[in-house]
């Protein structure tokens, strides 16, 4: 799901640069200044644009970097000799 989300995100903001400068090139601006103008303009507008795109990419980091730390503290754990609270027998 995460993988799909971000892939899609990049998508989402490659093709507004291509968009942005489809439109240019409509207009007569030659190839070159029309990708420069298309990535100045279209990368800070797709904050905007995919929002909620971009809040569930964060999201799904959010959550994939926190069971992430959780395994990476259970292997120390483990690999310290913890078994959790020390119970007396």
């Amino acid at each position: 799901m995460l993988a799909r989300d971000v892939t899609l995100y990049v998508l989402a903001r490659l093709g507004l640069v291509v968009v942005v400068m489809g439109a240019l090139m409509l207009v007569k601006v030659p190839l070159l200044p029309a990708l420069a103008v298309g990535v100045v303009v279209a990368l800070p507008a797709s904050l905007f644009i995919f929002k909620g795109l971009r809040q569930r990419v964060a999201t799904g980091l959010d959550a994939h970097q926190a069971t992430r730390r959780a395994e990476r503290d259970k292997l120390r754990s483990e690999l310290r000799g913890d078994e959790g609270p020390l119970t007396q027998a």
